[in-house]
């Protein structure tokens, strides 16, 4: 089937425009200001007058399928991508999880193919996921980039597969030469350790106390860092993913002010949920009467901060500082969260989100008057398309582009609730938080997929997407 749509305003990240838009065999065809049709039953005519028409989004970090050690995700490359077409989301990158010690970086690669294949019914992609350095993984990188279409790779500086920082510079050094992105979660190791132990020994272990042992303190030391290695690797370009405090966000912003080629992803619990999360009583989700249950709910790394944070976060929203709004999408029901009911350090960590974040960052950013429509879409569809070699295929209404399509009316007003979700995990982290703007109909490759809420599309629909390197326009910092 093909469509029609009529009446729409179309924003791109840098223009808007009220024209008709046409999709053909899963490409948009056609925009002009009145498209008219003979009678063909092989296309759907939709009117969007007063409707928003937005590229599809692009969330470059979730986690689909991934086993944790202590617990595996409840959502698959199925159950997870239905979640994300229901909320606005054509495209996704997945952070693949870690392998045996010692594997190949391909050995997780073809392990996801088969994760993903037949199941998943938006496109994908995935970030290589670097668990050691040695020459064979080094060298193993150049055929990841240039024959598998893996143009980014994550490394950690926690973990049990952390890369200490010798290692660290030897990966961003050999991805700088190959035109790849390298993302790093930042968090002080030593430190979090050091506090954890601390904080068990007295016997401290509620949700409250997760936070407590991961302080802002030990992201930003830790982003700090890797600015400056990047500069000794040859000025390679990063991206930080989930950056949750205002102190990283400052080390940002003094690297662009300096012209380097550092990207931050936020994601939208750290803008709208605070740490008095956990310390929620779990009477007011109504489900148990166990004290840690509501706080529970919140455990991810890094954890929520303050309004301080928060607040900072906003502002480099707004003056462009952070690039993208990602998920971080991890999903767990709530009988494996509380596994913490012995301890915040037995909870696996993560929330889901990858379903809240189009309309959510609408509703609070567009709607509230903290960005334009025209970044909105930057920061959802088009910069992480750019940066992750999905542009201008990805992030973009043109003609010649996929028809991954959003459609999104700002009148339509949601009070976010589990009923209303469509993932596996059996809560809402947003729970009750009203949204004014809400996505009515996702198209992906001219297939609409998504209606009112409810799927229609199906299993195996989403296509694995070749990823090219970073483009050289990106290897220095410009908002």
């Amino acid at each position: 089937m093909n469509v029609l749509i009529k009446n729409a305003t179309l924003v791109n990240a840098d223009t808007s425009e009220r024209a008709d838009l046409l999709t053909r065999d899963g490409i948009i065809e056609r925009i002009a200001p009145n498209i008219e049709l003979p009678d063909d039953s092989s296309v759907e005519i939709i009117n969007a007058a007063g409707h928003y028409v937005i590229p599809g989004g692009v969330d470059v970090h979730t986690h689909l399928n991934i086993d944790v050690g202590i617990a595996q995700s409840c959502d698959d490359f199925y159950s997870g991508t239905v979640s994300a077409a229901c909320g606005g989301t054509t495209t996704i990158v997945d952070h693949m999880g870690f392998g045996p010690a010692g594997c190949s970086l391909h050995h997780q690669l073809e392990r996801y193919h088969e994760f993903a294949r037949d199941k998943a019914v938006i496109d994908y992609s995935f970030h290589g996921t670097i668990q050691h350095i040695d020459d064979s993984i080094l060298e193993e990188m150049e055929s990841m980039v240039l024959e598998e279409g893996i143009s980014s790779f994550k490394l950690y500086l926690t973990y049990g597969y952390k890369l200490d920082d010798s290692e660290v510079l030897a990966a961003l050094e050999r991805l700088n030469q190959l035109n790849a992105l390298t993302c790093v979660h930042p968090e002080n190791d030593g430190a979090i350790r050091f506090l954890k132990e601390k904080i068990l020994s007295q016997g401290s272990n509620a949700p409250i106390y997760h936070a407590l042992s991961r302080p802002p303190e030990c992201e930003a030391e830790a982003v700090g860092r890797m600015i400056n290695l990047a500069t000794l690797a040859g000025d390679a370009p990063i991206y930080i993913v989930h950056l949750s405090n205002g102190i990283g966000l400052e080390y940002i912003r003094q690297a662009h002010q300096r012209g380097q080629a550092v990207f931050a992803e936020t994601c939208p619990q750290y803008l709208s949920l605070d740490i008095n999360k956990y310390n929620s009583s779990s009477n007011e989700g109504g489900a148990s009467d166990h004290p840690y249950d509501e706080g529970l709910k919140y455990i991810m790394s890094p954890p929520l901060r303050d309004n301080y944070h928060q607040n900072q976060l906003w502002q480099g929203v707004m003056d462009g500082t952070i690039s993208t709004v990602a998920t971080d999408h991890c999903a767990f029901t709530m009988a494996q969260k509380h596994a913490g009911r012995d301890g915040f350090q037995y909870c696996p960590n993560g929330i889901p989100g990858v379903e809240n974040r189009v309309p959510l960052l609408f509703s609070e950013g567009v709607m509230k008057d903290r960005i334009s429509i025209n970044h909105y879409v930057e920061l959802v569809s088009t910069r992480p398309a750019q940066l992750f070699g999905l542009y201008p295929r990805k992030g973009l209404i043109a003609e010649g582009a996929d028809a991954d399509l959003v459609i999104i009316d700002p009148e339509r007003e949601v009070t976010l609730s589990q009923r209303l979700m469509h993932g596996r995990s059996d809560y809402c982290p947003y729970e009750g938080m009203r949204l004014q703007g809400y996505p009515v109909i996702t198209i992906s490759r001219g297939e609409i997929i998504v209606r009112d809420g409810h799927f229609t599309g199906t299993p195996g629909h989403g296509e694995f997407i070749y990823r090219k390197p970073l483009d050289e326009g990106f290897r220095y910092w410009s908002k």
